[in-house]
């Protein structure tokens, strides 16, 4: 796929059936040239969020279960896998398993996952007709019975498509998993969805991400109803000087430089040493002439904190400028900061993004 070969009505319309809320209706793709120029732009975007999760994940010194499964529910296009496996390197895994709710989909999955990594077995399966479910043929062809763990289960981008049973379905595979990878939308409606879901999961599973804590999600508090988790990826910077994505941005009628998220990582296995005293700030610091503002998690809950230009100057930059994900140990006295440290990998470990696929 190139840019000269993009599929301009298709984006428009499926842009539109997302604006809409029509994506919850069923599948959405009408021929594999929908998906190839999905991918390479909407999906992309995708790709920059998933690349922020990553960098997080290395930066806690998370790794997948070694040899584990990966099942993609609700795979697309696949960007959400083929990042996963670039980043942690396919020779990993055991194999990659796909499903989606249109044969489409899946089938273009497939056929991208394995030109990028041939010696990985990948499987498809489709639902039954009139069936928007993995189907138990499916399983039972994979040797995989429904009491046997996945080893990681990846979902990227449905909780605001999917029916009620298609969401039993996935509760029911969390259940089964190992460790899940999920990322959604930084919206309001979904982050906190998505809590909920935490709060579910969390009895079964450690907290690997974006949580700093174990505890209960301060922002589901009645007091907190108008806050939401979230965070903003960094975009490649050299989009912005590319014409065709700023042709995209005016198009799709997006702001290139906004990419929200919102997502979770959880893993049944407890850290060795899990770190402590970290701080996650939530969506944006504000930055104001004499101060900067944020929302910070932490095991003490939610709560607004300050930072004095004149307390800390390097940082007071560093929060308006760094790509990392923000996560500190913070000096603080009360609400005020008074300095801090951003998050540095473990030792052979790196926090960039892996280069997009």
């Amino acid at each position: 796929m190139t840019w000269n070969e993009i599929d301009w009505p298709a984006l428009d319309r499926l842009r539109a059936g997302f604006l809409q809320g029509a994506a919850a209706d069923g599948p959405y793709w009408q021929s594999p040239a929908d998906l190839a120029s999905y991918d390479f732009t909407y999906g992309e975007r995708i790709g920059w969020k998933w690349d922020a999760v990553l960098a997080e994940l290395r930066l806690r010194g998370w790794h997948p279960p070694a040899g584990a499964t990966i099942l993609d529910w609700g795979c697309g296009s696949g960007i959400a896998s083929r990042r996963v496996l670039a980043a942690y390197g396919a020779q990993n895994f055991s194999r990659l398993l796909l499903w989606d709710h249109s044969p489409l989909a899946c089938a273009f999955a497939a056929a991208t996952a394995a030109r990028r990594f041939p010696a990985l077995p990948v499987s498809v399966t489709t639902p039954q007709p009139e069936c928007h479910l993995m189907s138990d043929t499916f399983l039972e062809q994979e040797n995989i019975s429904r009491a046997e763990p996945i080893g990681l289960l990846i979902v990227s981008h449905v909780l605001n498509e999917l029916p009620p049973a298609a969401l039993a379905e996935l509760r029911a595979l969390c259940a089964r998993a190992s460790a899940i990878l999920w990322v959604e939308p930084g919206t309001h409606a979904v982050s906190r969805h998505l809590g909920v879901l935490r709060e579910e999961l969390r009895a079964h599973f450690h907290l690997v991400a974006p949580c700093t804590h174990q505890h209960a999600c301060p922002i589901l508090a009645p007091e907190n109803a108008r806050d939401w988790c979230h965070h903003f990826a960094p975009p490649p910077s050299e989009i912005f000087a590319n014409p065709d994505w700023v042709k995209f941005g005016q198009r799709a009628g997006i702001d290139l430089r906004s990419l929200p998220y919102c997502f979770l990582a959880l893993d049944r296995r407890i850290p060795a040493a899990p770190a402590e005293n970290l701080s996650r700030i939530i969506g944006r610091p504000e930055h104001f002439k004499p101060y900067a503002r944020f929302l910070n998690c932490d095991a003490t809950g939610l709560a607004e904190l300050t930072l004095p230009k004149r307390a800390d100057p390097v940082l007071y930059k560093q929060l308006d400028r760094t790509k990392s994900p923000l996560i500190y140990r913070w000096r603080r006295e009360g609400d005020e900061v008074l300095g801090g440290e951003l998050l540095s990998p473990p030792p052979g470990e790196t926090s960039e993004s892996h280069p997009a696929d």
